[in-house]
């Protein structure tokens, strides 16, 4: 399983990755509180997803970025996201969060925010943060426990996901789970990691990851 950026047009899936829809799941605030799993949508073991944004066939390419004359020039770093991360220690877990990764799920902002969790003594608050570094999809936020060290990571089986977004009113970007190697169009690697999100909007000044600009541009699918 591969996926492969093409310079100034689509992600080129290979090796039969599973697709569907994933939507988040919010509450009658609109606050975001969990995954909901759509049903899988047919591929061939190779297939090409939209990265301009404007593809008539979304999630799949339609040739559109060449009409388009679509600039998908990569901006992203390579550095690994240990690098890239703020570590903020707390008394129970510590958190890394690296921004610039950032999809806006917003499961972050619930229960008080996520960096309000982490700085509590309190079980509960901990399990908390936990939970919403776990819901992150783009892997921005991650909790470790400070007992031992070692990261709070879902367990994926390698998948790609269609974000929805309905409490916006938006679509969102794809979500790579369980540690599918992305090559940039240069050919190199970036990490490969449990869950990243892959900008499917054509805008995001980080590409090829989401950054959340299809919030601001209201990006529909």
């Amino acid at each position: 399983m591969k996926i492969t950026v093409i310079a100034n047009g689509p992600y080129r899936v290979t090796g039969h990755v599973p697709l569907a829809r994933q939507t988040i799941a919010s509450d009658s605030e609109g606050n975001s509180i969990g995954w909901e799993q759509g049903d899988a949508i047919d591929t061939p073991e190779d297939y090409a997803l939209c990265r301009c944004g404007h593809s008539a066939n979304k999630p799949f390419c339609d040739q559109t970025h060449m009409r388009i004359a679509f600039d998908g020039t990569e901006t992203a770093v390579k550095e690994p996201y240990s690098d890239q991360a703020v570590v903020q220690k707390g008394p129970i877990v510590t958190l890394t969060d690296a921004q610039p990764l950032c999809a806006f799920a917003r499961f972050c902002d619930v229960a008080g925010q996520v960096w309000n969790l982490v700085e509590t003594e309190d079980e509960r608050a901990a399990a908390m943060a936990v939970r919403e570094a776990e819901l992150c999809p783009s892997g921005r936020l991650v909790a470790w426990d400070r007992r031992t060290s070692g990261a709070f990571e879902p367990d994926f089986e390698p998948s790609i996901g269609i974000v929805e977004d309905p409490a916006q009113e938006i679509s969102g970007p794809l979500w790579i789970r369980g540690g599918i190697p992305v090559v940039a169009a240069d050919g190199t690697n970036y990490e490969t990691r449990n869950r990243i999100t892959l900008c499917r909007c054509g805008a995001s000044r980080n590409k090829p990851f989401c950054d959340g600009t299809h919030a601001a541009i209201g990006f529909r699918d």
